[in-house]
């Protein structure tokens, strides 16, 4: 949105190196906000207003296909509409790697996002929203998890919060667990595994090796409060974490 929040965002993108050679500006709508509010406990809720995430059309997509079809992972979620993640994901469908994170969630989606998803990404509420299951234990999250193979996901990565992460696919289940932390605010611990598995795997690490480093970064963001502002830096974390 052409806002105080949409020239704050460009500004953010471009501290941080950002190519925002992508970024378009609206005047229909405001900068899409997410309020969010946190209990003592750590745990967080949201509320999305999407605003001008609403209005990215598939032109716009269309307009960075060489970008897309030039990296090596397209990372796809709900905050713009579902159409246009869709135009995203066909583009790279002979390119690279996709990752589908199906947030904010929604209880149905149409099954060309799980044929079209190397690896779908939920957490616990979105996995028991999209399968009506339960994912209390280990063994019931795989049993959900085996339900968005069967749907057509390549692989499916749920994060499971402090019980770490679980890879499934459709010959093997392996759970990746973490070091318990003490959180403080879990906003944004899934923005920060889905990043950084994006990142491992783009460095060529193993989908297992990655999950596990990305495990570790999302359990340091939950000891800090906020989201962009508990993502620690690189020079920053264990020197293990990143070679």
């Amino acid at each position: 949105g052409q806002d105080v929040f949409g020239e704050n965002t460009l500004k953010n993108f471009k501290s941080w190196a950002v190519n925002t050679q992508h970024v378009h500006f609206t005047d229909q709508a405001f900068s899409g906000v997410a309020p969010i509010a946190v209990d003592p406990e750590g745990h967080n809720s949201i509320i999305i207003v999407t605003g001008a995430n609403d209005l990215l059309t598939g032109a716009e997509v269309e307009a960075a296909r060489s970008a897309i079809a030039s990296s090596s992972i397209l990372v796809c979620q709900l905050e713009i509409p579902l159409d246009i993640s869709l135009a995203a994901l066909r583009i790279a469908r002979e390119e690279g790697v996709k990752i589908f994170n199906p947030a904010p969630a929604l209880s149905e989606i149409p099954a060309e996002i799980y044929h079209l998803s190397d690896i779908f990404c939920p957490n616990e509420t979105e996995t028991e929203l999209l399968t009506g299951m339960s994912v209390d234990s280990v063994e019931e999250a795989e049993n959900a998890a085996k339900v968005l193979i069967e749907r057509g996901a390549a692989a499916v990565i749920l994060t499971l919060g402090k019980r770490g992460s679980l890879l499934v696919t459709g010959t093997i289940a392996e759970h990746v667990t973490v070091e318990p932390v003490k959180a403080l605010d879990t906003t944004g611990a899934g923005d920060a595994f889905v990043g950084s598995l994006a990142f491992f795997l783009a460095a060529g690490k193993s989908l297992s090796d990655a999950i596990a480093r990305a495990n570790r970064i999302a359990a340091i963001s939950v000891q800090s409060s906020g989201t962009q502002t508990s993502f620690p830096e690189a020079k920053d974390l264990p020197t293990e974490l990143t070679k």
